[in-house]
């Protein structure tokens, strides 16, 4: 199988990307570490589903069918769906939310469209207008590495879990992991990703790939399974 994908950025506050995908044939792959969310549209057999997926913490096999196109809605780390938080997904978890008709899709009591690629801001203002998806400013600034004033620092910490179902920690090794994969892929060396993507040694780069990953620095350079998609990945 040949895992390709088409990326667009967003001017929305609450997007990271927006995504779609074709597949010919049917495979396995490696879906890698992900720290965001996200809403995925599959049209197959003429059937269309909406799902939520959440965040990944670890690389783990999985399957993509014959002649299944694909859009997504990847939101961003700060943005969260109450309804569906991001640690009630995790690691596969998905939703699939219930057909209300071959052209949308049943939420919070009410009927939606299927959006697609060219209008998923359109759709997500509809989320933010009905408070079903909100932002929180704390998690961003973690983020920035910016002061977080007047709460705590266990108050920040569980908003920061509640919003990514992530710990800092944790969210940090996994984009870590992935800016390593994109330097591997743009034919940056084993051991100058060692140095530009922060790790101790080769030993604890192969150790942080084959977690969260799925495949050694060698794989990566050579022909390893195919992985999930990459996206644009900025340095960590």
């Amino acid at each position: 199988m040949n895992l390709s994908c088409e990326e667009r950025p967003s001017d929305s506050p609450y997007i990271e990307r927006v995504w779609r995908s074709q597949n010919e044939y049917s495979g396995t792959f490696i879906s890698m570490a992900e720290t965001h969310w996200e809403m995925v549209i599959t049209r197959h057999r003429g059937k269309t589903t909406l799902t939520v997926r959440g965040p990944e913490t670890r690389a783990t096999p999985a399957y993509c069918p014959a002649d299944a196109e694909f859009i997504g809605i990847q939101f961003k780390e700060d943005a969260f769906m109450p309804s569906l938080p991001a640690g009630m997904l995790m690691d596969r978890r998905d939703v699939n939310l219930p057909e209300a008709s071959h052209q949308s899709f049943w939420l919070n009591g009410a009927a939606w469209p299927f959006f697609d690629y060219e209008n998923a801001e359109c759709f997500v203002e509809r989320l933010v207008r009905e408070e079903l998806l909100v932002c929180d400013s704390t998690v961003d600034a973690v983020l920035q590495a910016q002061p977080v004033k007047e709460i705590s620092l266990r108050t920040v910490q569980r908003r920061f879990l509640q919003a990514t179902g992530l710990t800092h920690s944790a969210l940090c090794q996994i984009k870590r992991a992935r800016y390593a994969i994109s330097l591997l892929k743009d034919g940056v060396s084993i051991l100058d990703t060692v140095a530009q993507a922060g790790y101790a040694d080769q030993p604890h780069l192969t150790r942080s790939l084959m977690r969260y990953m799925g495949h050694t620095p060698g794989q990566v350079l050579g022909e390893g399974k195919p992985m999930s998609f990459l996206f644009k990945t900025p340095p960590f």
